[in-house]
């Protein structure tokens, strides 16, 4: 017996008419799909990580991964048009940290997860 496939072909209909009255629409789930596909990159969930620990500007987290500014830039433009990173202005100088409390929970439920 294999345990992806049911033995029988009876369908639960009350379970199944429950499940489709919460089922977010096509749109929504597109939407959460790409919002997750960001967190698939190191590189990006690197910059999280360093920007839960201070809002810092393109300089500083280039330093702090050995990369490019131009490299991190490119992917803060992709994580600011996810809302997940928020800027701030000093001067000449652009701040980036984190855009909500959801984005800390994010990452510090999934570490929860890969080390248990």
């Amino acid at each position: 017996m294999s345990e992806e496939k049911c033995d029988c072909t009876f369908v639960h209909e009350d379970i199944v008419a429950k499940v489709n009255e919460k089922m977010p629409d096509e749109e929504t789930l597109y939407d959460l799909a790409d919002f997750f596909k960001v967190f698939g990159d190191s590189t990006r969930i690197k910059i999280l990580y360093v920007l839960l620990c201070s809002e810092m500007c393109v300089c500083d987290i280039a330093q702090i991964l050995g990369m490019t500014q131009s490299a991190i830039s490119h992917q803060l433009r992709m994580l600011r048009q996810m809302d997940l990173v928020r800027t701030r202005r000093d001067g000449k100088t652009v701040y980036y940290s984190l855009s909500d409390g959801h984005i800390f929970n994010i990452l510090s439920q999934g570490m929860e997860h890969i080390e248990e």
